[in-house]
């Protein structure tokens, strides 16, 4: 059975950094794409950053340059690292893996996320 394990989630003051673990559980191959999506209370879920199996790396626009992702293909986990956190990145932060052949997608259950000001 698949799971999507993360850690790392708190409380942390504007200004300080956070890193995120998602580690994937029950499969002995590399995912494709695996990445990071965001949701607060009213607002869409929103994009964080997706890193491939070859480590190409895609940001959301408000992330770049304050978030870095990044995999550890052996052991099938994944790491945000967030500095220079602002009040308007506390978020549900969820992990996500895709593998295209066959075709399956996986979803973590969600870290907390909150930035104080």
């Amino acid at each position: 059975q698949v799971q999507l394990v993360e850690s790392g989630g708190g409380l942390v003051q504007a200004g300080g950094s956070l890193r995120l673990s998602c580690a994937a559980s029950g499969t002995t191959f590399s995912f494709n794409v695996m990445g990071w999506y965001r949701q607060a209370p009213g607002k869409q879920r929103e994009l964080v950053a997706t890193i491939s199996s070859g480590g190409s790396t895609n940001y959301g626009d408000s992330m770049k340059g304050r978030f870095t992702i990044s995999r550890d293909n052996a052991k099938n986990t994944m790491y945000l690292q967030m500095a220079s956190l602002k009040p308007e990145d506390s978020a549900v932060y969820y992990c996500y893996a895709w593998r295209g052949s066959p075709r399956m997608e996986y979803w973590g259950q969600g870290t907390q996320v909150t930035v104080s000001s």
